[in-house]
């Protein structure tokens, strides 16, 4: 005999099917799957003058961190360390990332790659790029006849 199901309880049997099978794989993914993500979140924005690129990069120092401007195309590259344990302690739960990573954004006018100006602080990567001077649109006079 068929047993009926509401519409409710089988989203709830859904719903806790999805849990087992991210604990399951939470608890057999290898380790080399464990990395960090391969694109740290950023915002980018333009006006006339320049665009400026902020990126979150929590618990990194600046020497970790790359930039590269070649091309119209910004490139941030950086290595996020593992957390180092204590001898004989294990995880417990673990999910901050770890490894390398790159992001390459084509930017949205040529830029003035020798006044590039880039600062952390407190976890966040600011880049400024000014707009090269042959880039910038040019105001064009009318003369009245």
């Amino acid at each position: 005999m068929y047993r009926r199901y509401s519409p409710l309880s089988i989203w709830r049997e859904m719903d806790r099917l999805q849990r087992e099978m991210d604990r399951l794989f939470d608890e057999f993914a290898p380790r080399r799957l464990r990395t960090a993500p391969g694109f740290p979140a950023m915002n980018v924005w333009a006006d006339e003058e320049s665009v400026i690129v902020t990126a979150e990069l929590p618990g990194l120092d600046s020497k970790d961190i790359q930039l590269d401007v070649l091309d119209g195309t910004l490139t941030l590259r950086g290595e996020r360390k593992p957390d180092e344990l204590p001898e004989g302690a294990r995880f417990h739960r673990q999910e901050r990332g770890y490894g390398k990573f790159a992001r390459t954004l084509e930017l949205p006018f040529k830029v003035d790659v020798d006044k590039v100006k880039a600062t952390f602080k407190n976890g966040v990567l600011q880049v400024t790029l000014p707009r090269a001077a042959e880039d910038r649109p040019k105001k064009i006079a009318i003369k009245v006849a």
